[in-house]
Protein backbone atom coordinates (compact mmCIF):
# COMPACT_ATOMS: atom_id res chain seq x y z
CA UNK A 1 0.00 0.00 0.00
CA UNK A 2 1.42 3.40 -1.01
CA UNK A 3 1.51 6.38 1.34
CA UNK A 4 -0.90 8.23 -0.97
CA UNK A 5 -3.57 5.56 -0.43
CA UNK A 6 -3.13 5.56 3.35
CA UNK A 7 -4.24 9.17 3.85
CA UNK A 8 -5.61 11.88 1.53
CA UNK A 9 -3.07 13.93 -0.42
CA UNK A 10 -3.98 17.09 1.53
CA UNK A 11 -3.76 15.31 4.90
CA UNK A 12 -0.55 17.06 6.00
CA UNK A 13 -2.20 20.40 5.30
CA UNK A 14 -5.23 19.48 7.40
CA UNK A 15 -2.95 18.47 10.25
CA UNK A 16 -0.84 21.64 10.01
CA UNK A 17 -2.95 23.56 12.54
CA UNK A 18 -2.49 20.86 15.19
CA UNK A 19 0.42 19.88 17.40
CA UNK A 20 1.11 17.32 20.13
CA UNK A 21 0.34 18.80 23.54
CA UNK A 22 2.17 17.76 26.68
CA UNK A 23 2.97 19.04 30.16
CA UNK A 24 5.98 16.77 30.40
CA UNK A 25 9.42 18.34 30.68
CA UNK A 26 11.00 18.71 27.26
CA UNK A 27 14.13 16.70 26.58
CA UNK A 28 17.38 17.57 24.84
CA UNK A 29 19.42 20.65 24.09
CA UNK A 30 18.41 21.04 20.45
CA UNK A 31 16.29 23.92 19.25
CA UNK A 32 12.63 23.21 18.64
CA UNK A 33 9.28 24.94 18.58
CA UNK A 34 8.29 24.50 22.22
CA UNK A 35 8.89 26.87 25.10
CA UNK A 36 10.71 25.30 28.01
CA UNK A 37 10.60 26.41 31.63
CA UNK A 38 14.20 27.53 31.59
CA UNK A 39 16.01 30.44 29.96
CA UNK A 40 18.38 30.27 27.03
CA UNK A 41 19.47 32.14 23.94
CA UNK A 42 16.41 32.39 21.70
CA UNK A 43 15.29 35.73 20.24
CA UNK A 44 12.27 35.97 22.58
CA UNK A 45 13.04 38.41 25.38
CA UNK A 46 11.73 37.54 28.84
CA UNK A 47 13.01 40.00 31.46
CA UNK A 48 16.07 41.39 33.23
CA UNK A 49 17.96 40.21 36.24
CA UNK A 50 20.87 41.76 38.11
CA UNK A 51 24.33 40.79 36.91
CA UNK A 52 26.22 38.16 38.92
CA UNK A 53 29.91 37.24 38.60
CA UNK A 54 30.29 34.59 35.95
CA UNK A 55 27.44 35.83 33.76
CA UNK A 56 28.12 36.54 30.10
CA UNK A 57 29.03 40.25 29.94
CA UNK A 58 27.68 40.36 26.39
CA UNK A 59 24.19 40.07 27.87
CA UNK A 60 24.54 43.28 29.88
CA UNK A 61 22.05 45.93 28.82
CA UNK A 62 24.03 49.17 28.76
CA UNK A 63 20.91 51.31 28.30
CA UNK A 64 19.58 50.05 31.61
CA UNK A 65 23.01 50.65 33.19
CA UNK A 66 22.94 54.26 31.96
CA UNK A 67 19.60 54.81 33.67
CA UNK A 68 20.18 52.92 36.91
CA UNK A 69 23.96 52.77 37.30
CA UNK A 70 23.53 49.04 37.91
CA UNK A 71 24.40 46.05 35.75
CA UNK A 72 21.48 43.99 34.45
CA UNK A 73 21.51 41.18 31.90
CA UNK A 74 18.78 40.19 29.49
CA UNK A 75 17.07 36.85 29.83
CA UNK A 76 15.58 35.05 26.85
CA UNK A 77 13.13 32.19 26.68
CA UNK A 78 14.65 28.93 25.58
CA UNK A 79 12.92 26.81 22.96
CA UNK A 80 13.53 23.09 23.01
CA UNK A 81 12.50 20.16 20.89
CA UNK A 82 9.90 17.61 21.84
CA UNK A 83 10.96 14.00 21.36
CA UNK A 84 8.10 11.69 20.46
CA UNK A 85 8.29 7.95 20.00
CA UNK A 86 5.51 5.94 18.35
CA UNK A 87 5.44 2.23 19.18
CA UNK A 88 3.21 0.02 17.01
CA UNK A 89 1.93 -3.39 18.06
CA UNK A 90 2.55 -5.77 15.13
CA UNK A 91 1.33 -9.00 16.67
CA UNK A 92 -1.17 -11.13 14.76
CA UNK A 93 -4.21 -9.80 16.61
CA UNK A 94 -3.57 -6.50 14.82
CA UNK A 95 -3.73 -8.23 11.45
CA UNK A 96 -7.38 -7.57 10.62
CA UNK A 97 -7.18 -5.58 7.36
CA UNK A 98 -9.25 -2.64 8.57
CA UNK A 99 -7.49 -2.53 11.94
CA UNK A 100 -4.02 -2.68 10.42
CA UNK A 101 -4.75 0.00 7.83
CA UNK A 102 -6.22 2.25 10.51
CA UNK A 103 -3.22 1.64 12.79
CA UNK A 104 -0.86 2.76 10.03
CA UNK A 105 -3.00 5.81 9.32
CA UNK A 106 -2.87 6.73 13.00
CA UNK A 107 0.90 6.23 13.25
CA UNK A 108 1.45 8.28 10.09
CA UNK A 109 -0.80 11.11 11.30
CA UNK A 110 0.94 11.35 14.68
CA UNK A 111 4.32 11.30 12.95
CA UNK A 112 3.34 14.14 10.63
CA UNK A 113 2.21 16.20 13.64
CA UNK A 114 5.65 15.77 15.19
CA UNK A 115 7.80 16.33 12.12
CA UNK A 116 6.01 19.44 10.89
CA UNK A 117 6.70 21.15 14.26
CA UNK A 118 10.44 20.61 13.87
CA UNK A 119 10.41 18.09 16.72
CA UNK A 120 12.25 14.78 16.81
CA UNK A 121 10.29 11.69 15.83
CA UNK A 122 11.23 8.08 16.38
CA UNK A 123 9.17 5.08 15.37
CA UNK A 124 9.36 1.34 15.83
CA UNK A 125 7.08 -1.60 15.14
CA UNK A 126 7.37 -4.59 17.47
CA UNK A 127 8.26 -7.36 15.04
CA UNK A 128 10.46 -10.44 14.97
CA UNK A 129 12.57 -8.94 12.16
CA UNK A 130 13.62 -5.95 14.34
CA UNK A 131 13.96 -3.31 11.59
CA UNK A 132 16.16 -0.28 12.25
CA UNK A 133 14.66 2.56 14.29
CA UNK A 134 13.27 5.48 12.29
CA UNK A 135 14.60 8.65 13.94
CA UNK A 136 14.38 12.01 12.19
CA UNK A 137 13.57 15.66 12.79
CA UNK A 138 11.81 18.23 10.61
CA UNK A 139 9.14 18.43 7.93
CA UNK A 140 11.57 17.41 5.19
CA UNK A 141 11.35 13.84 6.50
CA UNK A 142 7.56 13.49 6.21
CA UNK A 143 7.85 11.66 2.90
CA UNK A 144 10.48 9.28 4.29
CA UNK A 145 8.29 8.52 7.29
CA UNK A 146 5.24 7.99 5.06
CA UNK A 147 7.23 5.46 3.08
CA UNK A 148 8.39 3.73 6.27
CA UNK A 149 4.77 3.28 7.36
CA UNK A 150 3.64 2.18 3.91
CA UNK A 151 6.37 -0.45 3.77
CA UNK A 152 5.26 -2.14 6.99
CA UNK A 153 4.45 -5.80 6.44
CA UNK A 154 1.27 -7.48 7.63
CA UNK A 155 1.49 -8.46 11.33
CA UNK A 156 2.90 -11.96 11.78
CA UNK A 157 4.41 -11.90 15.27
CA UNK A 158 3.22 -14.67 17.59
CA UNK A 159 5.14 -13.55 20.67
CA UNK A 160 3.28 -11.29 23.13
CA UNK A 161 3.58 -7.56 22.41
CA UNK A 162 3.83 -6.68 26.11
CA UNK A 163 6.75 -9.07 26.62
CA UNK A 164 8.81 -7.57 23.78
CA UNK A 165 7.88 -3.88 23.65
CA UNK A 166 10.56 -2.55 26.02
CA UNK A 167 13.47 -3.42 23.74
CA UNK A 168 11.94 -1.29 20.95
CA UNK A 169 11.62 1.94 22.97
CA UNK A 170 14.35 4.62 23.14
CA UNK A 171 15.07 6.10 26.57
CA UNK A 172 14.98 9.80 25.73
CA UNK A 173 11.34 10.49 24.78
CA UNK A 174 9.16 13.36 25.93
CA UNK A 175 5.99 11.60 24.78
CA UNK A 176 5.53 7.89 24.11
CA UNK A 177 2.57 6.76 22.00
CA UNK A 178 1.70 3.06 22.09
CA UNK A 179 -0.69 1.81 19.39
CA UNK A 180 -2.15 -1.57 20.36
CA UNK A 181 -5.42 -3.46 20.73
CA UNK A 182 -4.38 -4.36 24.31
CA UNK A 183 -5.84 -7.84 24.01
CA UNK A 184 -3.16 -9.57 26.05
CA UNK A 185 -3.52 -10.56 29.69
CA UNK A 186 -3.66 -7.84 32.31
CA UNK A 187 -0.79 -9.52 34.15
CA UNK A 188 1.54 -9.14 31.17
CA UNK A 189 0.42 -5.56 30.56
CA UNK A 190 1.05 -4.66 34.19
CA UNK A 191 4.68 -5.77 33.86
CA UNK A 192 5.03 -3.55 30.81
CA UNK A 193 3.31 -0.51 32.29
CA UNK A 194 5.41 -0.46 35.44
CA UNK A 195 8.58 -0.19 33.33
CA UNK A 196 7.42 2.54 30.95
CA UNK A 197 7.98 5.63 33.19
CA UNK A 198 11.73 5.05 32.78
CA UNK A 199 11.38 5.81 29.06
CA UNK A 200 9.12 8.88 28.92
CA UNK A 201 7.39 11.36 31.18
CA UNK A 202 4.17 11.34 29.16
CA UNK A 203 2.94 7.87 28.17
CA UNK A 204 -0.20 7.37 26.09
CA UNK A 205 -1.87 4.22 24.84
CA UNK A 206 -4.18 4.39 21.85
CA UNK A 207 -6.25 1.22 22.16
CA UNK A 208 -7.42 0.27 18.67
CA UNK A 209 -10.65 -1.73 18.55
CA UNK A 210 -13.27 -2.80 16.02
CA UNK A 211 -17.03 -3.06 16.39
CA UNK A 212 -16.90 -6.85 16.16
CA UNK A 213 -14.42 -6.97 19.03
CA UNK A 214 -16.72 -4.89 21.20
CA UNK A 215 -19.90 -6.73 20.18
CA UNK A 216 -19.53 -9.79 17.90
CA UNK A 217 -21.92 -9.91 14.96
CA UNK A 218 -21.52 -13.67 14.43
CA UNK A 219 -24.56 -15.89 14.54
CA UNK A 220 -25.16 -19.64 14.72
CA UNK A 221 -22.42 -22.25 15.05
CA UNK A 222 -18.98 -20.80 14.38
CA UNK A 223 -15.43 -22.14 14.48
CA UNK A 224 -13.08 -19.69 16.20
CA UNK A 225 -9.29 -19.69 16.22
CA UNK A 226 -6.94 -17.48 18.23
CA UNK A 227 -4.64 -16.02 15.56
CA UNK A 228 -1.72 -15.79 18.01
CA UNK A 229 -1.99 -19.06 19.95
CA UNK A 230 -3.85 -21.07 17.21
CA UNK A 231 -6.18 -22.33 19.97
CA UNK A 232 -9.46 -23.42 18.35
CA UNK A 233 -12.99 -23.43 19.71
CA UNK A 234 -16.44 -24.33 18.39
CA UNK A 235 -19.12 -22.00 19.71
CA UNK A 236 -22.85 -21.58 19.25
CA UNK A 237 -23.35 -17.81 19.27
CA UNK A 238 -26.43 -17.58 21.48
CA UNK A 239 -27.45 -14.36 23.27
CA UNK A 240 -26.07 -15.81 26.52
CA UNK A 241 -22.67 -16.50 24.93
CA UNK A 242 -22.48 -12.98 23.53
CA UNK A 243 -23.55 -11.56 26.90
CA UNK A 244 -20.81 -13.53 28.64
CA UNK A 245 -18.25 -12.32 26.10
CA UNK A 246 -19.24 -8.67 26.55
CA UNK A 247 -19.05 -9.09 30.33
CA UNK A 248 -15.53 -10.53 30.14
CA UNK A 249 -14.51 -7.87 27.66
CA UNK A 250 -15.74 -5.11 29.97
CA UNK A 251 -13.90 -6.65 32.92
CA UNK A 252 -10.69 -6.69 30.89
CA UNK A 253 -11.20 -3.07 29.87
CA UNK A 254 -11.92 -1.97 33.43
CA UNK A 255 -8.80 -3.76 34.65
CA UNK A 256 -6.71 -2.10 31.94
CA UNK A 257 -8.00 1.33 32.94
CA UNK A 258 -7.14 0.66 36.59
CA UNK A 259 -3.58 -0.36 35.64
CA UNK A 260 -3.10 2.74 33.47
CA UNK A 261 -4.26 4.98 36.31
CA UNK A 262 -1.94 3.18 38.71
CA UNK A 263 1.15 3.83 36.60
CA UNK A 264 0.21 7.28 35.31
CA UNK A 265 -0.43 6.12 31.75
CA UNK A 266 -3.10 7.83 29.65
CA UNK A 267 -5.46 5.48 27.80
CA UNK A 268 -7.78 6.31 24.92
CA UNK A 269 -9.88 3.72 23.10
CA UNK A 270 -10.40 4.46 19.41
CA UNK A 271 -12.75 2.61 17.07
CA UNK A 272 -11.56 1.71 13.59
CA UNK A 273 -14.99 2.25 12.09
CA UNK A 274 -15.08 5.87 13.31
CA UNK A 275 -12.33 6.73 10.84
CA UNK A 276 -9.01 8.53 11.18
CA UNK A 277 -10.45 12.03 10.76
CA UNK A 278 -12.87 11.58 13.68
CA UNK A 279 -10.13 10.22 15.93
CA UNK A 280 -7.63 13.01 15.18
CA UNK A 281 -9.93 16.02 15.00
CA UNK A 282 -12.46 15.00 17.65
CA UNK A 283 -11.21 12.39 20.10
CA UNK A 284 -7.60 13.53 20.39
CA UNK A 285 -8.64 17.16 20.61
CA UNK A 286 -11.24 16.46 23.31
CA UNK A 287 -8.70 14.42 25.27
CA UNK A 288 -6.20 17.31 24.92
CA UNK A 289 -3.65 14.98 23.35
CA UNK A 290 -3.34 17.47 20.51
CA UNK A 291 -4.00 21.19 20.45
Amino acid sequence: MSSDSLVPKDWAGKLSRLSISTKSKLRGQHKGSHRSQRFGASLDFSDFREYSPGDDVRQIDWNVYARTDKYFIKRFLDEQEMRVHILLDSTKSMGDELKWTFSKQLALSLGILVLQRDDRLSFSAVTEERPSLFRRKGATFRKAFSQTISDLKEPTMNQPFSNNAISFIPKDSTVLFILSDCLESLESFEKLLQKLPKFAGDIRILQIVTKDELLPSFAGDVHLEDVETTHQLNVSMSPKVIEAYVRERNLHQHGLEILCNKFGVRLLQVNVEDGISHVIFHQLLRANWVQ
